[in-house]
């Protein structure tokens, strides 16, 4: 099987390429050791297997953020065969700077100008048979979204894997003779390194590279080649001035880009006056003035499609589910059996599929953002105001998903490339009320509010744990994770026409990822407090009625007991033992606090957030203080245990799990005794 590395920088088409490309035999998973996603796709071309691992876009090899490192050490370290470069051909010189980076790796290589269509509608011509053959290496044209050059591409890729190609890489005259010079004294002296010819052993050590110098410092010919390397930068710098290595070489490759360009690329002259349509656009979607609230009203309608479209199957889901429970149910006799089966499996795998029909819509809404080149544009938007609070203009993309479920938002979290940003905002997507915190604000809203405030309390709830979240990330800024923000660098690509296949393609895998990742841990964390719940078992009297001896069941439960030992740390609160018990409960689904509450309070459970007499009961047996206090508390304290397995995979170490409980916990308890204390004073209670 050829091994095949396909790198780019960020929107060239990489992944629609790949996607034109196979048939389609997909693996998603993540890099060794980190987070950042890993897709890979095989297919078959004429009796050859091609295995195409797509690398994360990165502008350059020099390891400044997650992606760039991933694929920097994947290109250095791991076995390929071959690279297929992929740039924009409606931004060449730009992509080029990369292209040079992967010419200085010597490895076959295939370069391929991806969205050739685009630049043929700007009237702008690439010479594809002078660019190959000034770099010594198969230059393809292409077109991703029309499937065009796919076939030659693949056929070029299979010549490439037997025949091989001859990178040429030149620079300025007075590095070539430096590189020269060396590769000349390692000729002389017979070294083989083994892995790379001695001209790239040159151009590594006048790089700078740590790994060259430890495999040569113990050396022979150290003490010889370390003078010949000296010499050799002390001329490199006298012609470049008072720089850097690292400078000089960055400079020679935008040199190289320029001059590749002047000679196998012409456009037609501009007009200045004349506007692309891209510039008319952004006029209005980046004022200074409208392009916030225009970004705004977006979200807002996003939200109301996941909310309110997603209703209409969750609804079907829901009776479909309680339907189904109430079919197998009836078919078992044992009544151990059967509460595990109905209250357990069935009750658990109901929680994952009654909310996939919000997270379809919202990972299609995000999806269409992505693929038109807007998602960029409010980043740009939002940066200025998120750095204020430590965080990073692309934090907004888990954050708004954090609305909707913690899960998909703490994988999304994976847009952020430093490492910092990403774990200040996983830390704060928790502060974010996801839709499993709807019905127990729907419910304490309903007790203690007149209904035309509904409405308004339940925005300034959701307002207030975005307020509370960015409020966390400034701390977490300040005394955790310390440093120098991530300067804001990120493309503004030319609007496009999404690509229905891409979109699909993208919502049915982050689908199955959410069903793969979520649905195993709910079943079995509902499983687990179901048992918690149920024993041990207490012997009914015949006079007792259901409703009392579920009562005397949970009290004397695992959880019951649990919630009576833990209940005088949140006595500060006003919370009395049921309370807690509810938000124990609440760590494995929010969705379950209200059927807790409903039980505890000698209701049953068969229960929901608009439920008469619950509302009643919790009027009787709850303050007005206590329950602002819960809610806070609900608002902020520790995602499901779903999500936070889901954390714990994404922030790739379990002591950070440790840390967000600590965090939101400690948080939790501040924010509530505030507004419980402050709530006393106004209420005069």
């Amino acid at each position: 099987m050829v091994k095949i590395a396909v790198v780019g920088q960020p929107n060239v088409g990489k992944s629609m390429l790949i996607n034109a490309i196979s048939n389609s035999r997909l693996k998603v998973g993540n890099f060794s050791g980190v987070t950042v996603e890993k897709k890979e796709v095989i297919t078959s071309f004429r009796g050859e297997e091609l295995d195409f691992i797509d690398l994360p876009g990165s502008y350059s090899l020099k390891d400044y953020t997650l992606d760039e490192r991933v694929t920097s050490h994947f290109l250095k370290d791991d076995s390929y065969d071959l690279i297929v470069n992929v740039v924009d051909s409606t931004h060449l010189e730009k992509n080029l700077y990369l292209t040079t980076q992967l010419l200085e790796l010597n490895r076959d290589m295939v370069l391929v100008l991806n969205m050739i269509d685009e630049a043929e509608e700007k009237k702008i011509d690439i010479d594809s048979e002078k660019l190959s053959a000034l770099l010594g290496i198969p230059v393809i044209k292409t077109s991703a979204s029309h499937k065009r050059g796919i076939d030659e591409l693949l056929q070029t890729i299979v010549e490439v894997t037997k025949n091989g190609t001859e990178n040429r890489l030149v620079y300025s005259d007075f590095i070539e003779e430096e590189i020269i010079n060396i590769e000349n004294f390692l000729n002389e002296r017979n070294f083989q390194d083994g892995e790379l010819s001695n001209r790239q052993v040159a151009l590594a050590l006048l790089q700078n590279s740590e790994k060259m110098f430890e495999k040569l410092h113990n050396t022979i010919l150290w003490v010889e080649l370390a003078k010949v390397l000296r010499e050799a930068l002390e001329h490199i710098y006298i012609h470049s001035g008072e720089k850097d290595i690292e400078s000089i070489f960055g400079d020679e490759r935008v040199s190289i880009a320029k001059g590749l360009i002047r000679e196998c690329q012409s456009a037609p002259t501009r007009d200045i006056k004349k506007k692309s349509s891209t510039e008319r656009v952004d006029e209005v979607l980046l004022h200074n003035i409208w392009g916030l609230p225009i970004f705004l009203f977006l979200i807002w309608g996003l939200f109301q499609l996941t909310f309110e479209v997603g209703s209409i199957p969750m609804d079907w889901i829901d009776i479909g589910v309680a339907m189904f429970g109430e079919f197998v149910g009836s078919n078992i006799d044992d009544e151990f059996f059967r509460s595990l089966i109905v209250d357990g499996i069935i009750s658990g795998v109901g929680a994952v599929l009654l909310f996939l029909p919000n997270i379809l819509i919202l990972f299609l809404g995000i999806a269409l953002l992505e693929t038109t080149g807007y998602m960029s544009r409010v980043a740009f938007l939002l940066d200025g105001f998120f750095h204020k609070f430590g965080l990073h203009g692309k934090s907004f993309i888990p954050l708004v998903t954090g609305f909707g479920c913690s899960i998909p938002a703490y994988m999304s979290a994976r847009t952020l490339k430093n490492e910092k940003d990403r774990l200040i905002t996983m830390f704060i997507i928790g502060f974010m009320s996801c839709g499993a915190k709807l019905p127990v604000y729907v419910l304490f809203i309903s007790a203690f509010f007149p209904t035309e405030d509904a409405g308004n309390i339940l925005f300034a709830i959701y307002i207030l744990g975005a307020i509370f979240g960015l409020i966390g990330a400034k701390i977490l800024r300040v005394f955790v994770f310390k440093g120098d923000d991530e300067p804001f660098v990120m493309e503004l690509p030319t609007y496009r026409l999404p690509s229905l296949y891409l979109i699909w393609h993208t919502v049915y895998t982050q689908a199955i990822m959410y069903l793969k990742k979520a649905g195993t841990f709910i079943l079995g964390a509902s499983m687990v407090i179901w048992f918690a719940s149920n024993f041990p078992q207490q012997t009914k009297s015949s006079d007792m009625s259901e409703i009392e001896y579920q009562k005397i069941v949970l009290e004397n439960s695992y959880l019951g007991v649990i919630g009576k030992a833990t209940s005088p740390l949140f006595e500060p609160l006003g919370f009395d033992w049921q309370l807690t018990v509810a938000l124990e409960t609440g760590v494995v689904a929010k969705e379950v606090i209200v059927a807790t509450l409903g039980v505890l309070y000698s209701l049953g459970d068969e229960i929901d957030e608009e439920s008469e007499s619950l509302l009643e009961k919790i009027r009787e047996n709850i303050p007005v203080a206590t329950a602002v206090a819960f809610i806070i508390f609900v608002m902020v304290y520790m995602p499901c245990f779903a999500a936070s397995i889901v954390f714990v995979k994404e922030s790739g170490k379990n002591i950070y799990f440790l840390y967000l409980v600590l965090f939101t916990t400690v948080s939790a308890y501040l924010l509530s005794l505030i507004g419980y204390t402050v709530t006393k004073l106004v209420t005069m209670e």
